[in-house]
């Protein structure tokens, strides 16, 4: 199964690390967003698309280069995300567009990563000075992604 993972990991490259970890079991290709072209979809099996969480959604980026995609016929699709909460509820705003777009989601993965959340400014810094999940996403985030990679398989 020739397969792609699409990942914008912007700030710690937390969801990178996750993708590359998924992408040693499936023998994936990881790239940006910006270094795949729309038409390039139709040559793999498998499409993972994955970033970090901003404001309980993927990055504008991810959802901007769904949008210029064209309709696909069946494709499969994995859909991933690391961020302070970790929850896969998380990815299903993505999931939507993705399914509008004709794919067939078969795998939905999220982990919880170190998040300085700049968000919640001054207040985050007293509360939290060293951000959240520290350490996050570890050893055992790592073994979780290869796992949910090898049920892709």
């Amino acid at each position: 199964m020739k397969t792609l993972i699409i990942v914008e990991s912007l700030f710690h490259r937390n969801t990178r690390k996750i993708a590359e970890a998924m992408a040693s079991v499936l023998k994936a290709k990881v790239a940006n967003p910006s270094e795949v072209s729309p038409e390039d979809i139709s040559k793999y099996d498998l499409v993972g698309f994955g970033s970090g969480i901003n404001g309980f959604r993927h990055y504008k980026s991810m959802f901007d280069f769904v949008e210029r995609l064209p309709k696909q016929a069946g494709r499969k699709a994995l859909v991933f995300s690391t961020c302070g909460g970790g929850k896969t509820s998380y990815n299903d705003a993505l999931k939507s567009k993705l399914e509008e777009k004709g794919f067939e989601i078969v795998g939905n993965f999220s982990c919880r990563a170190f998040d300085h959340m700049p968000y919640l400014g001054f207040i985050g810094k007293i509360f939290f000075p060293n951000g959240i999940n520290v350490g996050k996403p570890d050893g055992e985030d790592f073994r979780n992604a290869r796992k949910f990679a090898e049920g892709l398989r």
